[in-house]
């Protein structure tokens, strides 16, 4: 399964995974916009990956497949309980 891996402007350390370069059609609108400008980053093949640097390539692939997308988050400064 291919990927896409775009940052947006607005939102540093956050990461928008989706399934083709510039379909974005399957993303709410409000994320959209809280990203602002997309920036592609790279293209990923998530079927020859074990595991990913931040977030578990099973769980992408899921979400993919569920949603159209797929957003990491950058981690919290503080952890939640």
């Amino acid at each position: 399964m291919q990927c896409v891996i775009y940052k947006g402007k607005r939102k540093p350390g956050a990461y928008l995974f989706v399934e083709r370069a510039d379909d974005f059609s399957r993303v709410p609108t409000t994320l959209m916009q809280m990203m602002g400008p997309m920036e592609p980053v790279m293209t990923l093949d998530l079927a020859s990956r074990e595991n990913l640097a931040a977030c578990d390539p099973a769980e992408v692939r899921e979400q993919l497949v569920g949603n159209g997308y797929f957003l990491q988050l950058p981690p919290t400064d503080y952890p939640t309980r």
